[in-house]
């Protein structure tokens, strides 16, 4: 078998059902099998989604294991030779596996993660590439400098996001939406951390595997549709206090000294500042749901993980 389709899913059997369906619309001539991974539904029952697709493995979980474990899950069944990890709020527009596929093979390097233009459902570009966490860089996000300076690479960890990039490009970061890779280095690597539950599983995943001599690849040159948020587009806290959770994970486990302190004070005097701006701004524009968001900054100021042990070792 070629390829190995893992998703993750919880609730949104819409979006998975739509994933599925132009995944296999788009990739007639592919070997395949898709992989999916239900954290424990609530909404319904995943098995009536997925009854009518072929090639289909369904993994019902009987709790909700998070994005890491679930993919580990996932990669423990695989039979394929490369695994593509795919986010169930994506939709194919062309044979994308294929040509990812292709390109690898034709690239005859092994230790490469290889991620693809995402777009928006209006087909405008989104952000999907990024670069590792620096005093800098976060600095420039907490006081949003990247907006200003959106071409500065010091300033700017989107920075590429915001160049006409349509060649091959090595990069740090790729979405976690799509990650594509050889089955064998995913293993090697030991999947993705479990200790991150929701966010920045990716960013580890990718900062391990450019630490063991991988590289992270950037292929422009096919795309897919994400439509983001699809897990937590009905939990804003939920999002919101799992962004300042995994980054301080991400922070502890690969960041130490004088570095650390810098980029954990930034982070949360960049939280601080947006606490009165969207408040006030809600009030002066009449908009409740600014007012929420500067709530959900407040309490972000009291979100602190716990270390962790990082385990790497699918199950």
């Amino acid at each position: 078998m070629r390829i190995s389709i893992v998703i993750v899913n919880y609730n949104g059997f819409n979006l998975l059902h739509n994933c599925i369906k132009t995944l296999q619309e788009n990739h007639s001539n592919l070997d395949y099998e898709i992989i999916v991974v239900d954290n424990k539904s609530t909404e319904g029952d995943v098995a009536d989604t997925v009854k009518d697709f072929e090639r289909v493995v369904l993994i019902k979980s009987d709790r909700n294991l998070g994005f890491a474990i679930g993919n580990n899950l996932g990669l423990k069944y695989a039979k394929g030779e490369y695994i593509a990890y795919l986010n169930n709020d994506t939709i194919f527009i062309e044979s994308t596996l294929n040509k990812i596929a292709d390109f690898i093979e034709n690239l005859n390097e092994k230790n490469v993660i290889v991620g693809c233009k995402l777009k928006n459902q209006d087909l405008s570009h989104q952000e999907c590439i990024a670069d590792f966490d620096t005093p800098w860089n976060i600095f420039s996000e907490a006081f949003f400098l990247y907006k200003v300076f959106p071409k500065v690479k010091r300033l700017n960890k989107y920075y590429q996001n915001f160049l006409d990039l349509h060649e091959v490009t090595d990069v740090d970061i790729v979405k976690g939406a799509f990650m594509f890779m050889r089955k064998e280095d995913a293993l090697k690597l030991g999947g993705f951390d479990e200790s991150f539950f929701f966010y920045s599983e990716e960013v580890d995943l990718c900062y391990r595997f450019k630490e063991a001599g991988g590289r992270v690849i950037y292929y422009p040159l096919t795309s897919l549709i994400h439509l983001g948020g699809g897990t937590t587009i009905n939990l804003p806290w939920f999002k919101f206090k799992q962004q300042t959770l995994s980054k301080m994970q991400f922070y502890q486990k690969h960041y130490s000294g004088i570095k650390f302190k810098c980029i954990v004070s930034f982070h949360y005097s960049g939280v601080l500042i947006r606490v009165p701006l969207y408040i006030i701004g809600g009030i002066i524009l009449f908009k409740p749901h600014l007012m929420k968001k500067g709530y959900f900054y407040l309490r972000q100021m009291f979100v602190v993980p716990k270390r962790e042990k990082p385990n790497n070792a699918p199950k």
